[in-house]
Parts: structure tokens; sequence; C-alpha cells
């Protein structure tokens, strides 16, 4: 039965899933829990009651001529929204602004050099892990976001010993081949092209202008390029006049409901212990906090 999962501020995310029946299963409410809208307060009663959060991470950088700078910003957030809707989980405010200077000369786009998006990382979960929380869902949106969201979560996962840090994409859950994307070549890249394009039109039509839209042949390389040394619409991805809302819901949809199946049980995932080698059955331990300093 289609529904709509409302966020914070009003943002509606309609939905085809069954929300109430697949939250009853994976242990949320049917609504998310946005982590600005509580008291502090409320904010350390969820943290003793769960203490893991979803931090969705995008970008503010263009997408071609017919969709907004915003574009991976609003899906990785509809999408944490839907899982903490069925799984219970908090989702902090998306950091809008991600690694994006490779798109070269196009207007429009606000970009972070990777030490910046590290560093900000590490502060927003340093101060997140002062109020308890040990365990940190990196949701990415944006594919030029991974690097440094891998290196924050080595980092992190030094740092603080007793806490469990994950990046992964809104689509990392179920197998890249499944993607529909109408992409060929460029290691399944999605920029502005069929996918983003429908799941935009499912999400948010009002903010797509379908009758600038305009395909990218994408073609097979080595290396990887500036998007202006390869696209002059900034497009990459074929079919896109083709993409539609219907479409858009399916992808949408599976995205959620793969990453809620998978986040509702790394939550409760035992930490590894020494029964995991033969010979020694000694019960698992969460790591104390290791009390190290904020290292440069």
């Amino acid at each position: 039965m289609p529904s709509v999962i409302t966020g914070p501020n009003g943002l509606s995310v309609p939905t085809g899933l069954d929300v109430p029946a697949l939250a009853a299963q994976l242990g949320g409410t049917g609504a998310p829990l946005p982590w600005e809208e509580l008291t502090w307060q409320e904010a350390g009663t969820t943290v003793a009651g769960g203490d893991a959060v979803i931090i969705p991470i995008g970008a503010t950088e263009q997408h071609g001529p017919h969709l907004p700078l915003a574009v991976d910003t609003r899906i990785c957030e509809a999408v944490a929204l839907g899982v903490s809707a069925l799984t219970g989980v908090p989702v902090l405010p998306p950091l809008a602004f991600g690694v994006s200077a490779s798109h070269g000369g196009f207007a429009g786009t606000v970009a972070l050099r990777p030490e910046t998006l590290i560093a900000v990382v590490e502060d927003v979960i340093d101060s997140l892990y002062a109020s308890g929380v040990r365990q940190f869902v990196l949701l990415n949106g944006h594919i030029w976001n991974n690097g440094a969201l891998d290196v924050s979560a080595e980092k992190l996962r030094v740092r603080h010993r007793d806490a469990r840090v994950r990046a992964l994409g809104y689509v990392t859950m179920y197998p890249g081949p499944e993607v529909d994307g109408h992409v060929t070549y460029g290691r399944a890249l999605m920029h502005a092209n069929y996918f983003e394009t429908s799941v935009m039109l499912h999400l948010a039509p009002e903010l797509v202008r379908m009758e600038r839209a305009t395909s990218h042949v994408d073609v097979d390389s080595f290396w990887d390029y500036r998007m202006d040394q390869v696209s002059e619409t900034g497009v990459w991805g074929r079919d896109v006049t083709e993409a539609n809302a219907a479409h858009g819901r399916t992808e949408f949809d599976r995205c959620v409901l793969t990453t809620a199946r998978a986040v509702s049980a790394a939550v409760h995932e035992p930490w590894p212990s020494a029964a995991h080698r033969p010979g020694d059955p000694a019960p698992a331990v969460r790591p104390q906090p290791s009390g190290l300093s904020h290292p440069a």
C-alpha cells in the first residue's frame, strides 16, 4: 500500500513499501526519528535505548540541465529517513556538501576538499560519541565522497575502539548489476542519468525539468576524468528522456528496504570474540573506551 513518510520541515517521502508491517519486523515505529527535532534530554534517552545513528552525506553539485543541484543530498536524505522509519535508528541532518570539485567548470557546484570532508565527519562523530553514540552509519549519496568517508571510518575506528563505523552508499546493500541505471560503462557511474532522474521524478517531480533532459553515451575508460572533460551537459548516461516515476519508486523502495534490513541487523551484531578462533571459547566482550586523544 503506497504511503508517505514525513521527515523534518514537512519533507514528504513517498514509498510503495508497507511501512507499518516492515517497521514491526525491523524495529521502527513507521516514522523517522530526526535527530535535530529532539531536545537534549530526548537525545540522551534515545542514545540510552539504542546507540546508533545514520548520517546522510550528499553533495551540492551540477546534475545536468534538467535536475537541481541537490540531487545527491535529497535522494540520500530520503533513503535515510525511510531507513529510520523502518528501523528506529535516528537520522542526522544531511551533510549537503561533498567532494565535488571534479565537476570542473559547471556553475553552481559547491565543493569540499577531501581533507575537509574527513575533518567534518570526524568532528560530527566525535560530538556524537561524547553523547554516548557508539554505532555510526555514514550513508553516502555521492560516489566521489567514497575515499574521504573510508578514511574517516578508518581513523575513527582507531580513535574510538568501542565504536563501530561503516561508510556505505545508499545502493550498496543490493547487488550492483541489479541497479537499472541504463549504464554500460564507467563502472556504473550514475550522474543525472536514467536512474537518478527516475528517482527524482518519484521523490520531487516539481524539481525536474524533463523538457531540458538530454542523454550522453557512456564510454569505457581506464582513467577517471573531470565531468567537464567527458560531458558537455554534465550528464553521464543514456535514455534519460525515458526516465519515469514508476521506475524511480521501484529503485528507491529497494534502496530503503535493503539498507534498512542491513542496518537493523547491524546494530544488533555481536562484537568479535575469541570464540571465532578455534580452541578459545571466550564470549564476546565489547571493547572499552580507549581514551585516545584526538590525533592529527
